[in-house]
């Protein structure tokens, strides 16, 4: 399965001519390249997978992708440590 996450831009800047941004995850921070959504700007939403930025999102729509990824890992920690 694959899991594209949402994140805000926080920075946007050049590294050897791609396009890169600093984004948040809900708190975590990692570097993103933004090079398949050009019109991004710093404090617009946009789903990352695997390092590359492939959409933009709304920022309600990124809240609630965020709220439902936190409950499922609630969930999975409720559920304990998978049974052999």
């Amino acid at each position: 399965m694959c899991l594209g996450v949402p994140g805000k831009i926080l920075e946007i800047y050049k590294i050897e001519s791609l396009k890169m941004g600093k984004v948040d995850f809900g708190g975590v921070v990692r570097e993103a390249c933004l090079e398949y959504v050009p019109e991004a700007e710093i404090g617009d939403y946009v789903v990352v997978h695997v390092g590359f930025a492939i959409s933009l999102v709304s920022e309600d729509e990124a809240q609630a992708t965020l709220e439902m990824l936190r409950e499922i890992i609630d969930f999975e920690d409720e559920l304990g440590p998978e049974q052999e």
